[in-house]
């Protein structure tokens, strides 16, 4: 027998259903109701990464159907399609070869002699993570040096997103990862080698360039980009424009782990960007609430903002 309490929360499942009809349509084209039904039941018997965010089964199934975005309508193209129109993007970050604050140098500089205190390296699933490919999914040549950084944020706690990155997804549309992350004590985990492709963005361009590594796929910046993502604050759990912002420890590490990648790829500082901007469907919007002028002192005060590197796609 069923027990009350799960009988109620069905009979609560069935009338959303019939209020948002649409939204279970998707969930079935994807092949996905079962699972979000599941998710969203057994949701109170797991651990949740902040106490009282657990997602409403209309936001699962309205994220089933916006990850549909990623996949192709019709049968696998036999021809590549066109890249997107470039989007223009405007750096935040300046130029800056003077007016450094000597505090922040200080303690930039002490955390990086201590960096094995703060920074460690975690092997996640397999599935999460491959090898940059040097063709795209037609024969054509890729060029995979690292040339953009995407910075995200986890919108759930840490520990959340370590648990989906050890989890295997064998299917290409489960597969999430970054290639580092950051959380809200300054703490880093390197989860992918840059020489290696982390899946942060699936329907996505940087200066009009994507690549298609599965015809089943619209194209990603994934095969040429670093990515990085910051453990979100608890208010942060959901949907809101705006949170209470990522902590001076979070800067700290964010200039390091970036100042490290400028220089290992010699990439200029206009070449770090959001999700947001590369997103081409227009659904994401991480990182929220992010300061660039505490990025811009911190980079300033490590010396990579003064060097002239040219951003080229």
């Amino acid at each position: 027998m069923v027990p009350d309490p799960l009988n109620r929360r069905l009979s609560g499942v069935l009338k959303m259903i019939g209020r948002h009809p649409g939204a279970l349509l998707s969930a079935l084209a994807a092949g996905a109701l079962t699972l979000v039904l599941v998710t969203w039941l057994g949701g109170e018997q797991g651990e949740r990464s902040h106490a009282g965010d657990r997602p409403s089964l209309l936001e699962l199934l309205d994220q089933v159907s916006k990850e549909r975005g990623r996949q192709l309508e019709d049968a696998p193209l036999d021809t590549a399609p066109q890249a997107p129109r470039a989007r223009s993007w405007t750096s935040p970050l300046a130029r800056q070869c003077s007016g450094i604050d000597p505090a922040v140098k200080q303690r930039l500089e002490t955390l990086m002699s201590q960096e094995a205190s703060w920074r460690s390296d975690l092997a996640i699933d397999a599935t999460n993570f491959g090898r940059r490919h040097e063709r795209d999914a037609f024969g054509r040549r890729l060029d995979i040096t690292p040339r953009v950084v995407v910075m995200h944020e986890t919108v759930y706690s840490m520990t959340s997103a370590v648990n989906t990155f050890l989890t295997p997804h064998p299917r290409d549309e489960d597969q999430v990862s970054y290639h580092t992350l950051i959380g809200r004590d300054g703490r880093v985990l390197d989860l992918v080698d840059p020489s290696l492709r982390a899946y942060g963005a699936g329907y996505s361009a940087f200066l009009g360039e994507w690549a298609i590594t599965n015809k089943r796929f619209k194209g990603s910046v994934n095969n040429f980009a670093l990515h990085v993502s910051l453990e979100t604050p608890s208010e942060g759990a959901n949907n809101n424009p705006r949170h209470s912002g990522y902590s001076s420890s979070q800067y700290d590490a964010l200039a390091l782990v970036l100042s490290g990648w400028i220089r290992d790829f010699n990439l200029p500082p206009a070449a770090i960007t959001t999700h947001r901007h590369v997103d081409i469907g227009g659904e994401r919007s991480d990182p929220r609430s992010f300061d660039w002028a505490a990025l811009q002192s911190r980079l300033a005060s490590l010396g990579d903002l003064c060097v002239a590197r040219a951003l080229t796609p």
